[in-house]
């Protein structure tokens, strides 16, 4: 899928124009780098995470002469899949252009519990 073909497939289940999906993504992916180029990371629940690593200096071969040469030490962005994309074959069909609807039951820890009376 290309660029244009992500914008328009934007604009047609967020019921936008193709300038506005446009636009969207292009603040999507200035907020995203912005984060990343400032040491943070971006976590979408199901989706995933982007965040940045260091990668160490190493030696490297030139593939044309097998001659040896230095690869300097750099930061450089990584996509981490969450539970959503690790098992596409599940999600066939999910996307609907809404949100994911959420499943299952709240913790136990955040249903409320009867009070007490208190002794005196």
């Amino acid at each position: 899928m290309t660029k244009t073909e992500l914008v328009a497939r934007m604009a047609e289940k967020a019921k936008l124009t193709k300038a506005q999906a446009e636009s969207a993504l292009a603040v999507f992916q200035c907020a995203v780098t912005e984060e990343l180029v400032n040491g943070g990371k971006i976590t979408l629940l199901g989706f995933g995470t982007f965040s940045s690593v260091e990668r160490a200096a190493r030696t490297g071969r030139n593939p044309q002469t097998g001659k040896a040469l230095k690869i300097e030490a750099k930061r450089v962005g990584k996509f981490t899949t969450g539970k959503t994309l690790k098992d596409l074959d599940a999600c066939k069909g999910s996307c609907k252009g809404k949100p994911a609807e959420k499943t299952g039951t709240k913790p136990a820890a955040a249903k409320a519990a009867p009070a007490k009376a208190k002794k005196k």
